[in-house]
């Protein structure tokens, strides 16, 4: 069972037994063998997206070359064209979440990842976006969390926005908490974050606002640290 009291940490956080369970779909902790392999994998698969060089994805991300080559021979297993669109995204966040709705949810993530809003997630987004939550530092992380939850993208956090990401996270794990939970708690639960968050009361967080408060909370920023060694 998840409490109510882990949800609200989940409307900060990116659901971090989740995304191992994703990883490990994608094929993410299956052993590396030879490192040519890989490479001629980049230079001779049929893929309707090619990929960058492992050199220069090595450049651009804070992963090894070996990481690199674990994480493209999964993500090429599970989405052998090179790419993943959003129903396919769906599809693999439904596989977690039998008895809930993850479609939201997943539709949310699926935004983050796809920074060039082209409909549909490369390798390159994959590992970029992996990058600054594995990897990246705790200001990384948490920008990176802002943007997931600025639906938007204007800079702030409204509470129509996060009412939207708590339904999601409700129709996705609602079945899973205890205490049940009441039609009204989604509501509860945003009106929380906004106390924590929002300091002028001016009814929107901000980007400092956001950051300051999650650095201030040490139940969030002990649970950042689960990300270290994922991979």
């Amino acid at each position: 069972m998840l409490s109510l009291d882990g949800l609200e940490m989940i409307a900060v956080l990116v659901v971090m037994g989740l995304f191992i369970k994703v990883l490990e779909q994608f094929g993410m902790f299956e052993p590396v063998g030879g490192e040519d392999s890989v490479e001629d994998d980049f230079e001779l698969s049929t893929v309707c997206h090619r990929p960058e060089s492992m050199d220069k994805l090595q450049e651009q991300t804070k992963f090894t070359k070996k990481e690199l080559q674990v994480l493209y021979r999964g993500f090429k297993n599970e989405c052998p064209c090179g790419v993943v669109n959003e129903e396919n995204f769906k599809t693999i966040y439904s596989q977690f979440f039998p008895q809930g709705d993850s479609s939201m949810y997943a539709h949310f993530l699926f935004e983050a990842f796809d920074t060039d809003k082209n409909g549909s997630i490369s390798f390159e987004d994959f590992v970029f976006g992996l990058s600054i939550i594995l990897r990246g530092t705790i200001n990384d992380r948490l920008n990176w969390a802002f943007n997931l939850y600025d639906l938007n993208k204007d800079g702030c956090i409204t509470k129509e926005e996060m009412l939207d990401i708590m339904r999601s996270i409700y129709d996705m794990m609602g079945k899973y908490t205890y205490p049940t939970m009441q039609d009204d708690a989604p509501r509860d639960h945003v009106e929380s974050f906004f106390q924590k968050m929002d300091r002028n009361k001016d009814g929107v967080v901000t980007i400092d606002e956001f950051i300051e408060s999650c650095k201030k909370d040490e139940n969030i920023m002990q649970s950042m640290q689960l990300f270290d060694n994922v991979i």
